[in-house]
Order: C-alpha cells, then sequence, then structure tokens
C-alpha cells in the first residue's frame, strides 16, 4: 500500500522545467524547417508578373531541390527557381522562369516566335496567353547553361535582357512543383 501511495504522489510543477522542455521542442522544430528549406524544397514567393497567367504576381510557390541532384536535367518547358544577376554588377537574384533551351542548343527568336537548332517550325508553346511581341534575337547556349523565358514574354524581364542571358546549371536551385497560396495547384 506504501508502494502506492508514492505512485499517486505527483510531482510538483517546475516552471524552469516546463520552460527548458518547450525550448527543446522548438529548436528541434527549427533545426528541422531549417533542413527541409535549405536541402529539400525551395520555398519562394513571387514578385513580378514575367510568369502570368502561369503563375501570379504574389503566389506562394514550393519548388523541389532535389529534382536535378540524382542525374535527371532541367528539361525544356520546366519551371525553375535560380539565382541570377539581373543588372549591373554581381548582385545575384532569386527568379521563377521557364527552361526554354537547353546547354549547347541555337534559340532564335524571330517573327515573335522560339525556334530551336535553326528549325523551321516554331516552338509550340502552350501557356503563353498572348502573342509575344519581340524584337529577333539569337542565342548559342553554352554547354554547361540554360535560357530561361518568362510566360508573360511581353512584360517579362527574361534572358532576352540580362547582361547575361545564360544560367548556369550550378545556379539553378529548385524545380517548382506547386502553388501552396493562395490555393493549392500543381504547376505545369
Amino acid at each position: 500500500m506504501r508502494d502506492r501511495n508514492k505512485e499517486d504522489q505527483k510531482e510538483p510543477y517546475n516552471l524552469k522545467k516546463e520552460i527548458i522542455e518547450w525550448l527543446k521542442i522548438i529548436v528541434v522544430a527549427a533545426a528541422i524547417a531549417l533542413f527541409v528549406n535549405s536541402f529539400l524544397i525551395a520555398n519562394s514567393t513571387v514578385p513580378s508578373g514575367s510568369m502570368e497567367n502561369t503563375i501570379m504576381t504574389g503566389d506562394r510557390i514550393i519548388g523541389s531541390r532535389l529534382a536535378y541532384k540524382f542525374g535527371e536535367e532541367p528539361e525544356r518547358g520546366d519551371i525553375v527557381i535560380f539565382k541570377h544577376p539581373i543588372g549591373p554588377g554581381e548582385e545575384e537574384t532569386r527568379l521563377v522562369k521557364r527552361v526554354i533551351g537547353l546547354p549547347g542548343e541555337t534559340v532564335d527568336i524571330r517573327d515573335n516566335q522560339v525556334y530551336i537548332n535553326g528549325s523551321e517550325t516554331p516552338l509550340e508553346e502552350p501557356y503563353l496567353h498572348e502573342p509575344m511581341n519581340s524584337e529577333d534575337y539569337h542565342f548559342q547556349i553554352p554547354n554547361d547553361c540554360y535560357l530561361m523565358l518568362g510566360d508573360n514574354r511581353n512584360f517579362s524581364g527574361d534572358a532576352r535582357y540580362w547582361i547575361d542571358p545564360y544560367v548556369s546549371e550550378k545556379k539553378i536551385l529548385a524545380k517548382v512543383l506547386f502553388r501552396y497560396f493562395p490555393n493549392i495547384q500543381k504547376i505545369n
């Protein structure tokens, strides 16, 4: 009977111990979130309308950092998050654009159409919501780089206007998978 009474007795409330336990939980949760955001996903807000109507200004998107880590290469049509300088100087900005040109290819923009490797047939781009109105351009993409354009071509600051129009493969952070704000939707 004595042993039972000892079990029934509760340890007095210890505020210091409770705070320490909560701090442990918060530190572990923060470490997990940091790991996930640094190595598994890229969480971004789209600051401009360069990808409209595929991705709208202010949308929150998630990209997979692992998509291109194990042998898979970016493909034409993929939407990616990458770092690139868009103006003078070396400061890089995080951008979201669509892969149009692959390593070693030539890309010509003429008559408001995109042509790959001298093809007479323009690239099919069903994601464009209006016809492109662009000057003519010729790009010879280096072997370890990609050419990125926005889906809202008439209002996109993309490779056509950058000092260095090519994005190195090592600067690609993630492949965009889905939008989670203002609604959840897979991105194609």
